[in-house]
């Protein structure tokens, strides 16, 4: 009779000696591809924003599922499983916080674009409004994801409605990052019972780059109040 070769374990018993230089390997190869697709993006790139998102998201989405990927194909291979493992670790640190960090800085350069929160005078911030034609609504306004330190400067305000009837006014026309301004929207006589849009933009020029925050409101018109 043949000795028989005993079954693998389900779960196999990884050693110290062998788990742990492996996963240091791999977190160092790991962080080294983070600061190295860094510094040929920095090379490459030649805007301030343009592939700026991507270049922070992909590798930690590369490295992420692809160790997990790697450590599940050699599971039962103590040192393959550990280099995928070091993979995940750098996925998060250093590879997520330094593309955390730099979509932070995207969004102080107004990389990744502002908003305005709108709502009703001394309420919360609402997406749509129900007016009678004919009738007013006092709103305020706040220009949201700049702040007063990284833009110093004042924002132009413009405020229009999707069809004639529906009327935005901003008794200021310029404000400052985070300032709460007054605005009006109104439902002339006359305009059909319908859906409409409100909407506020607010620009300003930082060096030599026009940056933009805006906010819209759904305005559901209903028909004239009867007396």
């Amino acid at each position: 009779m043949t000795a028989s070769s005993p079954p693998p374990q389900e779960f196999p018993t990884y050693r110290t000696a062998e788990f742990l230089p492996s996963f240091l390997l791999g977190w160092g190869l790991g962080a080294l591809l983070t600061f190295v697709v860094r510094a040929l993006a920095d090379a490459l790139l030649t805007t301030p924003c343009e592939g700026r998102t991507v270049l922070a998201l992909i590798v930690p989405l590369l490295l992420g599922p692809g160790g997990l990927a790697f450590t599940a194909a050699n599971w039962r291979r103590a040192r393959r499983a550990a280099l995928g493992l070091g993979l995940v670790v750098a996925s998060l640190l250093p590879a997520l916080y330094v593309g955390a960090r730099d979509i932070g800085d995207l969004r102080r350069e107004g990389c990744a674009g502002g908003y305005i929160v709108l709502a009703p005078a001394g309420g919360d911030s609402v997406s749509s409004v129900g007016l009678a034609v004919g009738t007013s609504r006092e709103f305020t306004g706040r220009i949201g994801g700049f702040t007063p330190q990284d833009y110093p400067g004042e924002f132009q305000l413009r405020g229009q409605g999707s069809a004639p009837g529906v009327v935005v006014t901003l008794p200021k026309t310029t404000v400052r990052a985070g300032e709460v301004f007054p605005l009006t929207i109104t439902v002339q006589p006359g305009a059909g019972v319908n859906t409409y849009t409100a909407a506020v933009q607010a620009t300003t020029t930082q060096g030599d780059r026009s940056v933009s925050a805006d906010g819209t409101l759904e305005v559901n018109v209903r028909p004239a109040e009867v007396k």
